[in-house]
């Protein structure tokens, strides 16, 4: 049977016995999706290619530790994800803002975004153009909660700051995202 048409946990399977095959069957199945998770958080395609290509060598290296071969996509994003911060946080100076030191506004339970503001003209381009324009610390944070999902006990883990920093954070950035993405009113 060819390996295209094996399954996700026949694939892995297949690799902790040391199926080069079969790794390289993953590997063309995950590496566009995880290039683009580390390319959305390190913003350098050759940095993102090689935190791509380590974290597949980690994965391949520490399949044993997957319990549940259901999960290898997810758990493979995880190692992208974690080696990119770190990656970001080594190349860039990375400052938090202490909590203690700033005013700021709880999000409301509609996440503060009116139910009449007309979204649907704001092409996808022009919205991740201006996510790419804001502060970094707002970019990264944005990215891991509204495009990987991830929630806000998971981003303050991955980005090391307190439940509460995470919040004010990304409640600042999606108001400063919602502000750059205003037409501009001229009087």
């Amino acid at each position: 049977m060819s390996l295209t048409k094996q399954n996700i946990e026949q694939l892995v399977e297949l690799c902790k016995s040391g199926n080069q095959f079969a790794q390289l069957e993953l590997y063309n199945r995950y590496y566009k999706a995880m290039y683009n998770v580390s390319y959305r958080i390190v913003k350098d395609s050759f940095e993102a290619e090689d935190i791509m290509q380590d974290a597949f060598l980690s994965a391949f290296t520490k399949l044993d530790t997957l319990h549940d071969t259901v999960t290898f996509g997810s758990w493979l994003k995880r190692i992208v994800i974690n080696k990119s911060i770190y990656n970001y946080k080594k190349s860039h100076k990375y400052q938090n803002v202490p909590y203690d030191d700033v005013a700021f506004k709880m999000e409301q339970a509609d996440d503060g975004i009116p139910s009449d503001y007309e979204y649907t003209n704001v092409k996808a381009q022009t919205v991740l153009d201006t996510l790419n324009s804001l502060k970094e610390s707002y970019r990264v944070a944005l990215t891991l909660h509204l495009i990987e999902g991830y929630d806000y006990e998971e981003i303050s883990d991955i980005m090391d700051m307190s439940y509460a920093n995470c919040r004010t954070t990304i409640s600042r950035a999606k108001a400063s995202l919602r502000q750059k993405l205003q037409p501009q009113v001229e009087h």
